[in-house]
């Protein structure tokens, strides 16, 4: 083995270290903190169901964890021992470029698929199950899996096939006309999804209680938003988690609440966690959100072509002779190393729009303590972390941590009565 892969290695788990230590800092400080009731949750929870928070972040990071390392060995062990006899074995076929590219990737999409079930079994069937989330079924999972694979087939048989003949069509300038169809092919998918794609999954309907419909049509009404739908989306047939959402953009734009989520907040919680997504549109959030992603695939992709063909990657993992799907896999196998140091620009850039929305619901419903509720009723719910360690939340947090919010939104109200 020449000594530059070990650069190449070294790196590598020098990043993935650093996150998995952050992982074990963030479950050791909850296992030393978390049995302390944090301010604004007072009368909200007990020792007992602290407890149980605590046991639900501690299993599920410790399974995360694992989850993480096993991937990473085994991306670490493909790349180094089997990635030149793979690429070699289909360069042996004398395929089109577009055709052995299709099946050099979507090989590599259905090895991860298979390898990647058991722990999504695991986390369905043990962690969720354990903790009276999941109600999911053996039939339904394996529906939903199947489906998923269909779709990745589909889109991304589509996506790549486009790409490589992009790539093939245009060797100098392929990075610019790959981002401006993926770009394009994101804003058509906003308005197929809600059509095509999500009722796949789960059944929609529209919200049956008529005087809850009027008052988020009047909250989103005095923010200038017209919704095509109010729906509620039977989410319980798989978890009892709770959540609300838009989707969709121009005319197809709706609300989908969480069948959960009606059941366990009253009509002035509802009211006040729509205004919160309502903040999100207001405020420009997803626009400026996805000029900040396609801004950053850019450079991506620009790095990308100047790398691909240059030499480095076959230079650096001692592979003369790859093809140019033998270096992307370099390459992406290289990305967490570039993007680990942007992590908690994004993290950080998510943070500050959800504060943002969370102020919008004072100016929007002037009901902030049925805002603050909601998120007390949410975090006890989905037995969320009251405790996350600082630096943990700084890094991966796209929402701020809910005792903060909790204490922000209060005192955000305070100086709004007296404006």
């Amino acid at each position: 083995m020449d000594y530059s892969i070990y650069i190449a290695l070294s790196l590598y788990f020098l990043v993935m270290g650093a996150g998995w230590a952050l992982s074990l800092l963030n479950v050791r400080h909850l296992e030393a903190a978390g049995g302390a009731v944090p301010p604004g949750f007072e009368g909200h929870v007990d020792g007992r169901l602290l407890e149980r928070m605590r046991e639900y972040t501690v299993e599920g990071s410790r399974f995360a964890l694992f989850e993480s390392v096993f991937g990473a060995l085994l991306a670490a062990a493909f790349v180094v021992l089997a990635l030149r006899s793979y690429d070699g074995w289909l360069a042996s076929f004398g395929l089109p470029f577009i055709v052995h590219g299709l099946v050099f990737f979507m090989l590599l999409i259905y090895a991860e698929a298979v390898l990647s079930a058991p722990f999504s079994l695991y986390r369905a069937f043990v962690i969720e199950k354990k903790y009276g989330f999941s109600n999911m079924t053996a039939s339904l999972w394996l529906s939903d899996w199947a489906k998923s694979l269909l779709l990745t087939t589909v889109l991304g048989g589509v996506l790549l096939g486009a790409a490589l003949w992009i790539i093939k069509a245009s060797p100098d300038f392929w990075w610019l006309w790959v981002w401006g169809f993926f770009f394009a092919f994101s804003i058509f998918m906003m308005y197929l999804s809600p059509h095509v794609i999500e009722p796949l999954f789960n059944r929609f309907e529209e919200v049956e209680d008529p005087a809850l419909k009027e008052r988020i049509l009047e909250v989103l009404a005095k923010a200038g938003i017209t919704v095509a739908k109010v729906q509620k989306v039977d989410a319980s047939r798989r978890t009892s988690h709770t959540n609300a959402y838009f989707t969709g953009i121009g005319s197809v734009k709706r609300i989908v609440l969480y069948d959960t989520l009606l059941k366990r907040l009253d009509n002035d919680e509802i009211v006040s966690v729509l205004a919160h997504e309502t903040g999100h549109w207001k405020g420009r959030h997803l626009m400026k959100g996805v000029v900040l992603m396609e801004a950053a695939a850019l450079a991506v992709l620009f790095a990308a072509w100047l790398l691909l063909g240059s030499g480095l990657l076959e230079e650096l993992f001692n592979m003369p002779g790859s093809s140019f799907f033998g270096e992307a896999v370099m390459l992406g196998f290289l990305a967490p190393v570039a993007a680990f140091p942007f992590t908690p620009f994004f993290s950080w850039f998510s943070r500050r729009h959800e504060r943002e929305a969370d102020r919008f619901v004072i100016e929007l419903s002037r009901d902030p303590e049925a805002f603050t509720r909601s998120l007390v009723k949410l975090s006890k719910d989905n037995l969320s972390n009251l405790h996350p360690h600082p630096l943990y939340a700084a890094f991966y947090y796209s929402h701020p941590p809910v005792v903060e919010r909790v204490r922000e939104i209060r005192k955000a109200a305070k100086q709004w009565t007296y404006r």
